[in-house]
């Protein structure tokens, strides 16, 4: 039996966009979840929603799809383009597929089917840690993951998820919690914290404004330091 799958739809032209819920229509066991075509306000709303795949497009001004993909954790990608040139640097990114526009319906009914697939098995799915926390053994599923912070002892690391709650991880060096969260997704911004580079929406050369609020609704700002500022820049494209 085909495993559901939730999707989320990301294309600047909006004919792309209608012609993309048409093919999704068209599968079963497909929900979309919501369409979008601004990626900046794609990448600010996404950590509130509930998704498997991410089917999108990889010319769009502002930020491009491969930008975008770099930014999800955890999340399956289903890249769409009109050009052939980008086919390397998306199978880099560990997408599904790459399907060349105009899609055809058989050709999109297989690369859902792999992402289906993907689900059923867990692989990427929702990975995980085990670990020692204030609380006894705790998972830590890095999807959930928005930043890590020093506690009030050194040795423990404050977990913010983005459910509002904390985890509290007893004796952990940020180096080693580095080497267990996926490279792509997660990045030491200074001495005292790591966060999720899919909250990252605007950047300069010492702050980095992400798509968290703080209590006065206002973005949150995170100092991003001259030690850590080459590995950001790499993980981000900057």
């Amino acid at each position: 039996m085909p495993t559901k799958l939730r999707c989320i739809l990301l294309d600047d032209e909006l004919p792309a966009l209608a012609y993309l819920r048409v093919l999704c229509g068209q599968v079963p066991d497909v929900e979309v979840v919501r369409a979008f075509n601004d990626p900046l306000k794609f990448l600010q709303e996404s950590t509130n929603l509930t998704f498997d795949l991410c089917i999108l497009d990889i010319e769009m001004p502002g930020l491009n799809g491969l930008d975008v993909a770099r930014r999800l954790t955890g999340k399956l990608v289903i890249f769409t383009t009109a050009y052939r040139e980008y086919a390397a640097e998306a199978f880099d990114l560990d997408a599904i597929d790459y399907l060349r526009k105009p899609i055809q319906q058989d050709r999109f009914a297989k690369a859902i089917a792999k992402a289906q697939t993907q689900v059923a098995n867990h692989t990427p799915g929702r990975q995980y840690i085990s670990l020692n926390t204030s609380k006894g053994k705790g998972l830590l599923f890095f999807d959930q993951v928005q930043y890590i912070t020093t506690g009030l002892d050194k040795r423990d690391k404050l977990v913010l998820l983005d459910t509002g709650e904390e985890m509290l991880i007893k004796n952990m060096s940020f180096e080693k919690l580095l080497q267990a969260l996926p490279e792509a997704g997660f990045c030491q911004i200074n001495k005292k914290e790591i966060i999720a580079t899919k909250l990252v929406q605007f950047f300069t050369h010492d702050e980095i404004t992400t798509t968290l609020t703080d209590s006065h609704g206002k973005p949150r700002r995170f100092s991003l330091s001259e030690n850590f500022r080459p590995g950001f820049l790499r993980r981000t494209g900057g």
